[in-house]
């Protein structure tokens, strides 16, 4: 019996030190910071957390990415907001709008912090741990009183396939004592970097378009919370120290005063640490708050106090590095402490004002739905009978906007925007109403601002971006308010007719026809277009209509199939009873010919822009499902050019990668009746060369007054010669196979100047004149590059073809009817 009770007592004794939450070092093995953990550590660690907190901790797992790996948000507070924390969110989105009722209860400040959206900037998925630790410390009296004022969401790696394709290249490289020789292996991370996710998309520049699987799943769970503040922790290049907040200009107009003001006040309470410890650090240069698709900038227009922090380091920087600027070696260990101190100075900031953070973001929402600013009350999306508002109401969604179809028909007055003009508006039935009276209309405004105002040129990224020109779209800004209706059309679905058809008709005007198409093609459906505009049973259809033809497909269950596949893609299926036509080229003409399943290949490797192949991975993967091989491109050189049919070379430096040799060899296939497009600089590769109609336009020589300019204004030198990303409306010759379904107008991003002259043996499809210019940031010398120069051209050469894309259709997925352009591209 005594040993017995000796025994008990002694469990007693080693109780506490069983419930002590393990530090991250304990759990993990080695001391945090002396080697990069891998991301299945870090959520194992996150689990071993919450297992021993279960009463102040919430571990969810919100998504997975493209390679299977876990998204995981912790929400952490006091016991009795855990307990209640569904209440808190609804009552929360009540008072903002988003959800019908009033709040009952208060609710505490919602801050939401975000780490490695880049994958090599590994610094922020390592701070998590500790931050997930001291939070939930009990012997820290700071972070205790954190929990109980306020809600605190952790992601701990936003983008893990990135992360992981970093560390685990890195760990497989690093010295058993960390070489801080800034040229050793450990330094030189391999292409593509871990930056990007999967399909090599920046995370970062996807907030408000949800191009990614993972920024999809993150945004409608941030969608259900809509934090009041967001942090996004982020590394810049190794010889850099650290930025906070206040941000750069240029600001985007429609940041409030009171998000300016606490963008001041969160960089004083991280000057306090950073002063303190002698560390130095920079505010106010670089980092702006003006493209609205940041994680800073879209949780900004949300109404959040949005913030990025910026560590010097990156995939370079490894475990430690040595920095002669700053007579010091970089580590792991200092970086941790610097983005732990501004996670600290982020939640004491809130602390400080969380009053005042929840009543600014309830009159934010209430203003946006009661009292819109802005010149336009109502938008207007026209929908006709061409069906390209299915991509746009689906974004729609994702967004959380609330919206509807017209239900009758109402003549008034409205601004289009792409033109920035007033006209008569004739709504009809079925057009899209999305009024500016919702809690969500600060971004609705921002995002459909077709020349958003900038302050500073100085910016880094996309300048223009209104919503007509992305999607594509007819739309109009009314200074009326108009309520739609009903909250959306009428889903589409076909039936096999009772008499069965001669052929099917499908339009082509969205990229979800591009990929009813590949479906089509991978199920061996022949499948016809018309090159040319023709009328039948009083209906018109415009050149690229599909043709599917009972005739040659009577080996598969044909109805059943094309019928099925339509509706699984929303695609409005037009069966007629007829080969012949009323107007145009009957079904048996020329103009009208076959498609074929293409065998298409796309180079990758060194020398490729990473995100430039990644759109183009992406975009037949994701967007059409359609096969696309990968090759090395140091292996084209020995490509099998007999099975080949399409060639596409992303955007990238090609110097070192085609020869003359090779270029001879990419001409004969082509000759042989293979397709060759080649895109941005990959077009450099045949400028001037034998049989290729590439040219280089003649530039003027400098002028005298650009030989003496002055250092100090280098920024802006170098600005006046760039277009970050502004909008152009290329020249379009729409009766071109490249052109078809790309509508009246063909908008898109232009980032540089190529300086084409036109083709004298081909076809210059898109070009640009002396007024294209739409919106955003265009340098004065820049914009002379930007005139009277080939965009878009395509050239025959024997039985096949080559395409020249100045232009990148497929940019972060983000352009309507770019995909359409590229699809024709491939498949045309």
């Amino acid at each position: 019996m005594t040993r017995l009770i000796r025994f008990l007592l002694f469990l007693l004794s080693i109780q506490p030190a069983f419930a002590q939450n393990q530090t991250p070092d304990q759990f993990l093995g080695f001391p945090l910071g002396s080697k990069f953990a891998y991301h299945h550590l870090i959520v194992d660690y996150f689990k071993s957390i919450q297992s021993q907190n279960a009463d102040r901790m919430k571990l969810v797992r919100y998504g997975t990415t493209n390679e299977g790996r876990p998204l995981m948000l912790a929400f952490v507070s006091s016991s009795e907001n855990i307990a209640k924390l569904e209440t808190i969110r609804t009552n929360h989105l009540k008072s903002i709008g988003l959800l019908p009722g009033k709040a009952d209860a208060e609710v505490p400040p919602i801050v939401w912090l975000s780490y490695n959206v880049h994958g090599n900037e590994a610094v922020s998925a390592n701070t998590s741990m500790q931050v997930i630790y001291e939070l939930l410390n009990k012997d820290n009296a700071l972070t205790q009183d954190f929990l109980k004022n306020m809600v605190i969401l952790v992601d701990p790696c936003i983008n893990p396939d990135g992360y992981e394709r970093y560390t685990q290249w890195y760990n497989r490289v690093q010295n058993v004592s960390p070489d801080v020789t800034p040229f050793a292996i450990e330094h030189d991370e391999p292409w593509p970097g871990g930056r990007f996710n999967h399909y090599l998309f920046d995370l970062n520049r996807d907030w408000a378009w949800q191009t990614q699987k993972e920024t999809q799943e993150r945004v409608a769970l941030y969608n259900q919370w809509m934090p009041h503040f967001h942090a996004d922790f982020h590394e810049m290049g190794p010889s850099r120290s650290y930025y906070f907040p206040p941000a750069a200009k240029p600001y985007n107009k429609d940041v409030t005063a009171w998000q300016r003001h606490f963008n001041e006040l969160v960089g004083e309470y991280c000057r306090k640490y950073f002063d303190k410890n002698n560390w130095p650090y920079f505010t106010r240069n670089d980092y702006d708050l003006f493209y609205p698709s940041y994680g800073d900038t879209w949780p900004t227009a949300n109404g959040a106090i949005g913030v990025t922090y910026e560590q010097g380091g990156g995939g370079r920087a490894g475990l430690a590095l040595e920095r002669t600027n700053e007579h010091d070696t970089l580590t792991l260990n200092s970086r941790i402490a610097h983005h732990y101190a501004t996670t600290l100075a982020t939640l004491e900031t809130v602390m400080s004002q969380r009053e005042k953070v929840i009543s600014e973001f309830i009159k934010f929402h209430q203003d946006a739905a009661n009292a819109p600013t802005g010149s336009f009350k109502t938008y207007v999306v026209k929908t006709g009978d061409s069906e390209n508002t299915r991509s746009f109401s689906q974004w729609l969604d994702r967004q959380g906007f609330s919206y509807g179809i017209a239900g009758k028909s109402i003549s008034t007055k409205g601004t289009e925007l792409t033109s920035a003009t007033e006209q008569p508006v004739k709504i009809d039935n079925n057009d899209l109403l999305i009024s500016a009276f919702q809690p969500k209309s600060n971004l609705l405004r921002i995002l459909f601002d077709p020349k958003p105002a900038l302050e500073d040129s100085v910016t880094y990224d996309v300048t223009s971006w209104g919503l007509a020109y992305i999607f594509g779209l007819k739309a109009y800004g009314l200074k009326e308010k108009l309520t739609p209706a009903t909250n959306a059309a009428m889903p589409i679905e076909n039936t096999v007719p009772a008499a069965l058809p001669y052929a099917y008709l499908s339009k082509w005007s969205d990229s979800e026809d591009a990929a009813f198409l590949a479906e089509l093609l991978k199920n061996g459906v022949l499948v016809k277009t018309s090159n040319t505009p023709f009328e039948m049973d009083k209906n018109s259809y415009a050149s690229g209509t599909l043709i599917i033809t009972r005739k040659g497909n009577e080996r598969i269950p044909f109805d059943k199939l094309v019928t099925s596949l339509a509706n699984k893609h929303s695609v409005k299926l037009t069966p007629v009873k007829t080969g012949f036509v009323s107007t145009g080229p009957d079904f048996g003409n020329d103009n009208v010919v076959a498609l074929k399943a293409p065998k298409v290949v796309a180079l990758s490797g060194d020398g490729i822009s990473p995100t430039a192949f990644g759109a183009i991975w992406h975009y037949f993967e994701q967007q059409i499902n359609y096969p696309v091989t990968i090759v090395n491109a140091a292996k084209l050189a020995s490509l099998p050019w007999n099975e080949v049919d399409v060639l596409i070379l992303p955007d990238g430096r090609y110097a070192d990668i085609i020869s003359d040799r090779q270029v001879e060899a990419i001409q004969s296939w082509v000759k042989n009746g293979g397709k060759l497009i080649a895109m941005e600089h990959a077009t450099d590769a045949f400028v001037s060369k034998p049989g290729f109609g590439l040219t280089k336009k003649f530039s003027e020589k400098r002028k005298d007054d650009d030989t003496f300019k002055k250092y100090g204004e280098q920024q802006r030198e170098d600005a006046s010669d760039s277009s970050p990303g502004s909008m152009f409306q290329i020249t379009m010759d729409r009766t071109h196979p490249l052109a078809f379904g790309c509508g009246e107008a063909y908008f898109t991003i232009v980032r540089d100047a190529y300086e084409r002259d036109y083709l004298k043996d081909g076809w210059n499809v898109g070009y640009l004149k002396e007024d294209n210019y739409k919106a955003g940031f265009v340098g004065t010398k820049m914009a002379g590059r930007l005139k009277n120069t080939l965009i878009i051209g395509a050239q025959e050469m024997g039985r096949g073809q080559v395409i020249y894309l100045m232009d990148d259709p497929v940019f972060r997925a983000m352009l309507e009817k770019g995909k359409m352009l590229f699809g024709n591209a491939v498949f045309r």
